[in-house]
């Protein structure tokens, strides 16, 4: 499983058994703890074995609040569920993803909606390549 965090939307994305395809799955609108008890269902609804979790950082390789934000969510997520969570760089990740939707025709109002679930994807595709 991937996850683009958000502090609003949280963007969720699987790969296929094999682990070689990624997906984008679904956003969650982050409403607090509730939501770890969401990525919690999904993993075992899905038979998810780890996390991927995009982890964002300046631009000089420094941690920024967000970068904070995401450890600190990591912290919780791992009070809840047992799998492996993997922290990914995910830089540029939402950019790439926002090309991608504006190449598709989506318009701004639009991507809002499945951008998160879109950087959700691209990180855990970046990362079942490198793993090869």
């Amino acid at each position: 499983m991937g996850i683009d965090y958000g502090s609003v939307r949280i963007g969720i994305a699987l790969s296929d058994p094999m682990q070689i395809i990624s997906r984008p799955y679904k956003v969650i609108l982050n409403k607090g703890k509730e939501v770890f008890f969401e990525i919690k269902e999904i993993i075992e609804s899905q038979n998810v074995g780890k996390v991927v979790l995009g982890l964002p950082y300046k631009l000089d390789g420094g941690d920024s609040e967000k970068t904070i934000e995401v450890r600190e969510f990591k912290k919780h997520l791992k009070e809840v569920i047992s799998i492996p969570i993997i922290l990914w760089d995910e830089t540029y990740t939402t950019s790439d993803a926002n090309e991608i939707l504006k190449e598709m025709g989506y318009n701004t109002r639009e991507s809002r909606k499945v951008v998160d679930k879109i950087a959700a994807s691209i990180i855990l595709k970046d990362f079942l390549d490198r793993r090869k």
